[in-house]
């Protein structure tokens, strides 16, 4: 649907400001991030219809696959809602649909930049603890500790024990880092983390692409590739951050 000239002054054209083409592994999170903002923004306002998949596909760089997983999220997450069928399509209706996602929607302006605050300290520490735990050469048992921490995430098959198993993962490197400090601090992000992910729905692609990027991670500390696994977990990191500001705003 083509917005009107009161929603979008002429020449001015709010999507192309908005929403930009996107890199292919990180295609995922990126549409849900790139779409939610464009969502509360306004750029798509309550009650209008989303750009044709087609359309939405094409001006992300993205497969039709791919926007219609970033899709599926959006309408879990109660931000649009789709029909079928002749005259149907994508209208944003911005009502979350499940308890936790009501809870959210309520949370304080304070408690959501807080919620920002620890993402953007999570990028500096946990890519320092994988690193850190790359350079040291790891016992037998500590290796096999790592090994079994992945995993208890990679075979967690219910929410709730998946959200547990990965927290220890992450606190896991975080110990193999022996650093005080280190752990601390992974602690601190990882319960706000928790908070967050609690808020969201439960998604199995974010979940897949999740479980390959910590398995990058673990290959890179046990080969003793510090950088390799700084680099691995920032992916990590910068992903599930774009998918929780698209859900979370």
């Amino acid at each position: 649907m083509t917005a009107s000239p009161e929603q979008h002054p002429p020449g001015l054209d709010l999507e192309e400001s908005v929403l930009r083409p996107v890199r292919g592994h990180h295609a995922f999170e990126a549409c849900v991030e790139q779409l939610g903002t464009a969502i509360r923004l306004g750029v798509y306002p309550l009650g209008s219809a989303l750009p044709a998949e087609r359309e939405l596909a094409s001006r992300l760089h993205v497969s039709r696959a791919t926007l219609r997983e970033a899709m599926a999220a959006l309408r879990e997450a109660g931000l649009v809602e789709t029909t079928r069928g002749r005259g149907g399509g994508t209208v944003v209706t911005l009502k979350p649909r499940s308890p936790s996602a009501r809870a959210a929607a309520r949370v304080s302006s304070a408690k959501r930049q807080d919620w920002l605050d620890a993402l953007e300290f999570r990028r500096v520490v946990e890519p320092g603890a994988a690193a850190l735990a790359a350079q040291l050469e790891l016992t037998d048992v500590r290796r096999e500790q790592l090994e079994q921490a992945h995993d208890a995430v990679a075979h967690a098959s219910r929410p709730a024990p998946h959200r547990q198993a990965d927290s220890r993962f992450h606190l896991t490197i975080a110990a193999l880092s022996e650093s005080p400090r280190l752990i601390e601090a992974v602690t601190s992000v990882q319960s706000a983390l928790h908070e967050m992910l609690l808020a969201i729905p439960v998604l199995e692609t974010n979940i897949a692409h999740s479980d390959r990027q910590h398995a990058a991670v673990v290959r890179a500390i046990l080969a003793g590739r510090p950088d390799r696994a700084r680099r691995a977990m920032e992916h990590h990191c910068d992903d599930t951050a774009a998918l929780l500001r698209g859900l979370l705003g």
